[in-house]
């Protein structure tokens, strides 16, 4: 395949403070019996069916109203049946079809996948690194730095570390904001992500206007993986706004989302990015925006007005003393807002973490324990919310029969999680990665047991470790 030239490096903190520059086959869980690698920790067999009968759970959560009791229609002593990548039946004693994969949940809880709105994987690289610094010096001393020097093979190891992390603790639809250039290395990236299973997308930004890379990536290298999709990214900005319109241009011109960071720092004020989207007439259904922190009343407005999408990363946001979003006014005003892991300055990819920070930090601000989001909101927000955002909602996010079979297990034996008490607020406040007992994206097993499919996680963690050990030395 033939490279694309490398443009000139753009750094992502130049361009968030508005003074930047201006100018695959899938790899797919195989149809043969699936089992343990030879020198990983044994599990059961997992076999190569299409149905699966998750028989006699103890709480199915479905996330459909009109499926269950509540407002996340939860069914006590419930089966969930998946038939060929989708959810086929939802309810009590359901039969099981000739051939299918009877799995015993019994004692066990059953909801949809967790939906990171925003991520970026290759920061595996820097996790728990320039924990002294803010936004803007992260960067220069963590991520510019590090992404300078990544290699195609180095990234791949990197990329695989934070998905399979990611998978591991119940993610199972993942949006990727990459600021990487050259040709071989998004060649290398989105095969790493096709490689691992999970539903992805992969939000691109160019440093220049460029609808023929764009193009190239999307056509060549996304639309080829099942459970790939493609979104072009920007960074809004006065300085920036003749990039912010070609990168909108371009995403209509391939029928996709932009995909913008937002006011995450309050210096950021300057660079108006609200009012260049609204310029540019991206501001709508069609653009999803990150962190967006320290908008206005009118901006909060704007945003719903025009029915545009946010991303909300608590962890990360704490971690760089960035500010607490205004998640109950976005509420107030009906915007669509899902939750995202954010990268490397999460630290790791737990879900469970991510939930019970977007309510505690929003606690601690208002000093009001009933202040939005309560845990069925965040549970929402998490799931059915996050896909509402990123205009999949008809696919997944809840157990609707026809939607994608896109289902996680949780096991509350665990000395963190029992005993029971209340078992939806323990999924958000007790629940941790090791409670996830099984992850199905399109109805295909990624972890099963408590242990992910078919993968060596200790070669997994080696490579990566390996692949962090060249950035540094490469100083």
């Amino acid at each position: 395949m033939q490279s694309t030239p490398t443009p000139q490096p753009v750094r992502r903190r130049d361009l968030l403070t508005g003074l930047g520059a201006a100018a695959a086959a899938p790899l797919l869980l195989g149809a043969t019996t699936r089992s343990a690698p030879r020198d990983s920790p044994a599990q059961r067999p997992v076999p190569a069916v299409r149905t699966i009968l998750l028989r006699g759970a103890a709480l199915v959560i479905t996330m459909d109203p009109a499926l269950g009791s509540g407002a996340l229609g939860s069914i006590e002593n419930a089966d969930v049946l998946m038939r060929n990548g989708a959810i086929a039946s939802v309810g009590t004693a359901l039969q099981a079809p000739p051939g299918a994969w009877v799995v015993d949940a019994s004692g066990k809880l059953v909801m949809p996948g967790f939906v990171d709105t925003h991520t970026h994987l290759w920061q595996a690289a820097i996790r728990g690194g320039c924990t002294d610094g803010d936004l803007f010096g992260w960067f220069e001393r963590c991520a510019d730095p590090a992404r300078s020097r990544l290699t195609p093979a180095g990234l791949h190891s990197l990329v695989r570390l934070a998905a399979f992390d990611a998978v591991q603790s119940g993610v199972t639809t993942l949006v990727d904001w990459v600021d990487i250039f050259a040709y071989d290395l998004i060649e290398s990236y989105v095969r790493a992500l096709a490689g691992t299973g999970v539903r992805f997308t992969y939000a691109m930004f160019p440093p220049k206007p460029d609808a023929v890379l764009l193009t190239k990536v999307k056509k060549d290298l996304v639309d080829p993986v099942p459970l790939g999709s493609f979104q072009v990214a920007t960074h809004a900005a006065r300085a920036l706004q003749h990039l912010n319109r070609a990168h909108w241009e371009a995403a209509q011109e391939l029928g996709v989302m932009l995909n913008s960071h937002v006011l995450e720092r309050p210096e950021q004020r300057a660079d108006d990015p609200i009012g260049v989207l609204t310029d540019i007439g991206a501001l709508g259904p069609r653009l999803l925006i990150n962190h967006a922190i320290h908008l206005t009343d009118d901006e909060i407005d704007a945003v719903a007005d025009h029915d545009a999408r946010a991303a909300h990363c608590p962890l990360s946001n704490m971690r760089l003393a960035s500010g607490v979003m205004r998640l109950p006014e976005f509420r107030r005003r009906g915007v669509k807002v899902g939750l995202g892991l954010d990268g490397g300055t999460d630290d790791s990819s737990d879900f469970h973490a991510l939930m019970k920070t977007a309510i505690g930090l929003q606690r601690a601000r208002a000093q009001d324990p009933g202040v939005f989001p309560q845990v069925p909101d965040v549970l929402r927000m998490a799931t059915l919310g996050g896909a509402e955002a990123l205009g999949i909602a008809d696919r997944v996010g809840s157990l609707t029969p026809g939607k994608r079979a896109d289902v996680v297990v949780i096991d509350p034996a665990a000395l963190n999680f029992a005993p029971r008490f209340d078992w939806v607020g323990q999924i958000v406040f007790n629940g941790r990665p090791e409670n996830v007992d099984s992850v199905f994206v399109d109805g295909r097993p990624l972890k099963y047991g408590g242990t992910l499919v078919d993968i060596d996680t200790s070669r997994v963690i080696r490579e990566a470790e390996a692949a962090a050990t060249r950035l540094r030395a490469a100083r």
